[in-house]
């Protein structure tokens, strides 16, 4: 047991910062103090801003002030992603128009997606196109614009007014983080935002890939609010943050095990 407020409050931190995510019960039981001890310290550290307390639980505090090169996020969390992309690719029926968000989440959906017959494409993810490609995908539409070399997409009012001319029956769109307690979709940089709150616009059903290192915190810009996408799907490092969370969140979720 951890005997004073101080060697508690380090230790919650210390949790938190591994984790992303506890519940007031975990937090309990990895410090041995009560669940009202714990709530009372949760309360301390969020007012002093070093935490912020969610239903159930707490968060560590991250803002993602920018997206990581493409490069780092192709090797990170790569087991999970293949889970998540195995989730949405079996959303995507036969027929279906699908444009796909730049992205390493959605470039692991369309290597499941590109061999499929009868499948029409459309993305703004040059790694994307040169998969669809590769493989010979039968309709590939590229997207044309700016291109930022972080994520390795075309974005700009040039991608955005290209997007606009199409009506779309799945949307796979990556998020930088999900901000639970506000209820939104973040990404990066108000260029990508631009692009992505125009695929949403001509999308009949939006899906939001991501993994759990993405949810319960915010970034610099916003896409969407999580009401208005279809679904999420994450992995199951995710599963007691999303089961803490509200209703109205919790209901969009769909979990990739």
């Amino acid at each position: 047991m951890l005997n004073t407020a101080e060697e508690r409050h380090a230790r919650i931190l210390e949790l938190l910062n591994e984790k992303g995510f506890l519940d007031v019960q975990t937090l309990s039981e990895r410090t041995g103090v009560s669940g009202a001890t714990m709530r009372r310290d949760l309360g301390e550290l969020d007012e002093a801003g070093r935490l912020r307390r969610t239903h159930g639980g707490a968060v560590s505090i991250t803002q993602v002030g920018q997206d990581p090169a493409n490069a780092v996020r192709a090797v990170s969390h790569q087991a999970e992603k293949a889970a998540i992309a195995s989730a949405a690719a079996a959303m995507i029926a036969d027929g279906d128009t699908v444009l796909l968000d730049a992205g390493t989440t959605s470039l692991e959906v369309v290597k499941l997606l590109a061999g499929r017959k009868g499948l029409t494409f459309i993305s703004n993810g040059a790694d994307i196109i040169a998969e669809l490609v590769r493989a010979d995908a039968e309709r590939v539409y590229a997207v044309g614009g700016e291109y930022a070399a972080i994520n390795r997409s075309f974005r700009g009012a040039l991608a955005e007014d290209f997007i606009r001319q199409f009506h779309v029956d799945k949307l796979i769109l990556n998020a930088a983080s999900i901000d639970f307690d506000r209820g939104l979709i973040f990404t990066g940089s108000p260029a990508n935002a631009g692009v992505q709150r125009a695929m949403i616009e001509v999308a009949r059903r939006v899906i939001v890939v991501a993994d759990h290192s993405k949810l319960a915190k915010s970034s610099f810009s916003v896409t969407a609010k999580i009401e208005d996408v279809g679904v999420i799907v994450t992995d199951a490092g995710a599963r007691s943050m999303v089961e803490a969370a509200p209703e109205a969140i919790r209901k969009k979720f769909t979990i990739a095990d």
